[in-house]
């Protein structure tokens, strides 16, 4: 048998054990070939079956070896490995508490850890509430963070992705008006070689064909509207050339989206967050995938947040979790296949 996927469940408060459980109701992973187990709170997944309009039951043995318990959900079964034990009564929806931040992060370490062992094939991760985090003491500002440090990796790219468009971001959360200040030529290259490197490993593409975006308006009409592409832009795709990397640019972000949605490149590298969230969303608003590149392990997450508004609902879509579970388990199989090749 395949090593399993796991799945965390994210905020407790949110709606990551909802969109958990539709995901798995929908039969969508029924034809799998990797099983799954899910990192969380047996309670709280129960709650998440009612609200949902579904029966859950309770069973205490699991064919998993790294599952502690099974939850029957009409007839489908779910291996949990049960970290926490939260009371329902104090929980409310959309109000974290640090008993939940504890939780969250219990369950992504976990889950890591098995995965850096070799238990568990990748993680998938439901949303977080980063503020519940640090409220429990864990010092990092999100999943992403939290990741890096344990798998004691520095550098580590973000990428979306759907099956039309592939976008992967040099800046991610900041101000528009710091953007500038933190590229560097040293900064694109790493963000483009970690992307090409990826991208060959677990998607199994052969000289993925990056095409790189400019900062400014017409990629700078020649210096009139900027010189990052000149002094930071141009230096690293030179270099990443010099190293056998298929990449192109700097491309106007005003047009490339057009020729990137056609399929005429792999992926495009992003200066900022917006930049290239606005045409993936764009595109694939409901099954985006969130990844993280440059881990040793795979990782990949929900394209959406807590949802606060809806937790509690049973509405939320769990197309972006459909997404990323289908997603975990090609990288996965990709990455073992390049790791058994002579």
């Amino acid at each position: 048998m395949k090593k399993p996927l796991i799945i965390t469940m994210g905020d407790p408060t949110g709606v990551g054990p909802e969109v958990l459980v539709q995901a798995i109701c929908s039969g969508a992973f029924v034809d799998l070939a990797r099983p799954l187990v899910v990192a969380g709170d047996l309670g709280v997944l129960q709650r998440a079956a009612a609200v949902c309009g579904r029966s859950a039951r309770l069973q205490a043995s699991s064919q998993q070896a790294l599952a502690s318990d099974e939850i029957l959900i009409g007839n489908y079964v779910l291996p949990v490995r049960a970290l926490s034990r939260l009371d329902l009564a104090k929980l409310r929806y959309g109000i974290p508490e640090p008993a939940s931040g504890r939780a969250m992060a219990d369950y992504i370490s976990w889950a890591c850890d098995a995965c850096i062992g070799g238990d568990a094939a990748g993680m998938v991760t439901a949303p977080i509430n980063k503020q519940a985090l640090q409220a429990a003491g864990v010092h990092f500002p999100g999943h992403t963070e939290l990741l890096a440090d344990r798998c004691k990796v520095d550098e580590v790219v973000m990428m979306l992705a759907g099956e039309r468009l592939r976008v992967c971001l040099v800046t991610t959360h900041c101000a528009l008006r710091e953007v500038p200040q933190r590229l560097t030529a040293q900064r694109i290259l790493a963000t483009i070689r970690i992307a090409a490197a990826s991208l060959e490993r677990q998607f199994g593409l052969k000289q993925p064909r990056l095409a790189v975006l400019a900062l400014n308006p017409h990629a700078g009409e020649g210096g009139l509207f900027g010189d990052e592409e000149a002094l930071q832009i141009v230096p690293a795709i030179e270099a990443a050339r010099g190293e056998g990397i298929n990449a192109s640019g700097p491309h106007s972000a005003d047009t490339l989206f057009w020729f990137a949605a056609q399929g005429q490149y792999d992926a495009v590298i992003c200066m900022y967050h917006d930049q290239g969230l606005i045409p993936l969303k764009l595109l694939h608003f409901y099954d985006a995938v969130n990844v993280t590149l440059g881990l040793p392990i795979v990782r990949t997450s929900v394209d959406h947040g807590t949802a606060y508004d809806l937790a509690g609902s049973g509405q939320a879509s769990p197309a972006s979790m459909i997404a990323a579970v289908k997603m975990a388990a090609m990288m996965a199989d990709r990455q073992e296949r390049v790791a058994s090749d002579p």
